[in-house]
């Protein structure tokens, strides 16, 4: 398709809703690159991370949702018998070629053999630490939802995909409603951005629960527009690692995700896109240590270990696990 029939696509890309550059002005692509093949130590855990090996076939079917992450972007929600996967990446690197972002030890203790049956599977966007074909390859979902234009990056049948613009709508079965929104990021799997969408999801679940799915992106204005169409949002996951003075405007740092938490009106935030993989240069475990300070007397924060289960309403992890 030569033309999407978007106001988020113009001159042949899609755009964010504030300008936006994904690197700062005077960010150098050569150094960056330099830096990032000379990473301080500090980017990796001293040791292999420490997890636990819940069953995903046998979690509990109470009447709250339950959340397990496997470290960055990826995780499981369970609620009612459903099963929803968000950005699976269980190939142990997130790179077109599996030596240059490999998984920290212990973070990948989860295989796509431990999941259960997925109903439904969520893409924000096509980056290679969000849509990892290896994994897709060996799933077999009921229903896909992603953005416009991300189709064609995924090993699906038409049929199954749903490609979605920021506010489209879809019901999957009675309770369950997923919202496209807005994000402040980009995308490309190449040398070309932009051919496809980025986005966040709402997700609406039998019971009355709302949940807010971030995927990658900067801070915006978009953050409060969602939290007054759609909030309180029972949990709010949202990206609060790889940040860096070098593209300040397409990723947050801890502290603006602790705002966009407020923002949203959410009871929990769930800090992700941390914990699996080194894509910036700060310290593995600093996205976590300034979440949790920064959230202090603002929003309550949960911090699981790799599996270990969220239960809304019920049970929220906290423990410093990052504190070697």
């Amino acid at each position: 398709m030569s033309q999407w029939k978007s106001p988020n696509f113009k001159n042949g890309t899609f755009h964010n809703l504030s300008p936006t550059e994904v690197m700062s002005k005077d960010a150098s692509f050569l150094k960056i690159l330099l830096r990032f093949f000379n990473k301080p130590k500090s980017v990796n855990p001293p040791k292999p991370l420490p997890s636990v090996k819940t069953d995903l076939l046998h979690l509990v079917a109470g009447e709250n949702p339950v959340i397990v992450w496997f470290g960055h972007s990826s995780y499981l929600i369970h609620h009612n018998g459903s099963n929803i996967l968000v950005d699976p990446v269980f190939s142990g690197h997130a790179s077109p070629v599996p030596f240059m972002v490999r998984a920290f030890p212990g973070a990948d203790a989860f295989k796509v053999s431990d999941l259960p049956p997925i109903d439904i599977l969520i893409i924000t966007h096509n980056h290679y630490d969000h849509l990892d074909k290896k994994t897709l390859c060996q799933l077999k979902p009921k229903a896909v939802y992603t953005a416009l234009g991300v189709g064609k990056d995924l090993p699906f049948a038409a049929s199954l995909v749903t490609e979605m613009d920021w506010w489209d709508t879809a019901v999957y079965a009675e309770g369950i409603r997923l919202t496209a929104a807005p994000a402040r990021h980009f995308s490309g799997r190449g040398i070309k951005r932009g051919g496809s969408l980025w986005a966040s999801f709402v997700l609406e679940l039998p019971g009355g629960f709302k949940l807010y799915l971030g995927g990658d992106s900067g801070y915006d204005t978009h953050f409060k527009t969602i939290g007054d169409k759609f909030g309180p949002f029972d949990i709010a996951i949202l990206e609060t690692g790889q940040y860096n003075t070098d593209w300040p405007m397409i990723h947050m740092s801890p502290e603006e995700a602790v705002q966009a938490a407020q923002e949203l009106k959410a009871k929990v935030l769930l800090p992700v896109h941390w914990g699996k993989f080194a894509l910036a240069l700060h310290p593995w475990n600093e996205p976590v240590i300034r979440t949790t300070a920064g959230a202090l007397g603002k929003v309550k924060v949960t911090t699981p270990r790799i599996g270990e289960p969220v239960i809304l309403n019920v049970s929220y992890p906290a423990d410093p696990w990052w504190e070697f």
